[in-house]
């Protein structure tokens, strides 16, 4: 299996068309990544997964609801034409009028930013492969890792000759996503995704 991570196994089948995909996405209640004639089923998050989730579009949502840019959830699926990769990030924001996947019009291929929130079995294939389909996506700008492990978010940035760099903001400091005009206080995310006591 080329994936480690969210993606479980796929079907006992070598190959499947996008357009059998397409038909078992329509139909499914479960979501499906989709690459290289193979279609993988995601595993279910944590509720601390879909807590930090939440609250990242929240955070964002005001801070774009006037502007050009639009906070989209999980249920976005993203395309990724260089590659064939098919998926849905945690968040993708969007600037400007979407961009459709000629053969799927339910997928968008011009993100802008996207983000993706760890976990212990996500977080080898978030960094790794994932990223290196994501950077083949000429519109997207930078790419959004929130930790699971401690109140940090890394923002990966394309530079200006292409090539990505990294900056990491900790409890106590805010980071910067400077392709969509917004900001997100590590402090307040994560307390936000806190559970209530008492």
């Amino acid at each position: 299996m080329p994936y480690s991570g969210r993606m479980l196994a796929p079907a006992h089948r070598i190959h499947y068309t996008r357009g059998e995909y397409l038909a078992l996405e329509a139909s499914s209640n479960v979501k499906h990544e989709y690459l290289d004639g193979q279609i993988y089923a995601m595993a279910g998050g944590t509720p601390e997964h879909a807590a930090l989730t939440a609250t990242v579009i929240g955070l964002l949502f005001p801070q774009l609801r006037d502007g050009q840019c639009r906070v989209h959830d999980a249920d976005l699926r993203v395309r990724v034409r260089e590659t064939g990769l098919a998926t849905y990030p945690d968040v993708t924001v969007v600037c400007g009028p979407r961009q459709r996947d000629p053969d799927d019009e339910q997928a968008v291929t011009n993100p802008t930013l996207i983000v993706e929130v760890l976990s212990r079995s996500t977080e080898e294939y978030d960094r790794g492969d994932k990223f290196a389909h994501y950077k083949r996506i000429a519109s997207l700008r930078e790419y959004v890792l929130v930790s699971h492990r401690e109140r940090s978010v890394e923002v990966w940035a394309r530079t200006g000759d292409g090539e990505w760099s990294c900056s990491v903001s900790r409890d106590g400091e805010a980071a910067k996503l400077t392709s969509i005009g917004a900001r997100l206080d590590v402090r307040e995310l994560y307390g936000a995704a806190d559970e209530p006591t008492g």
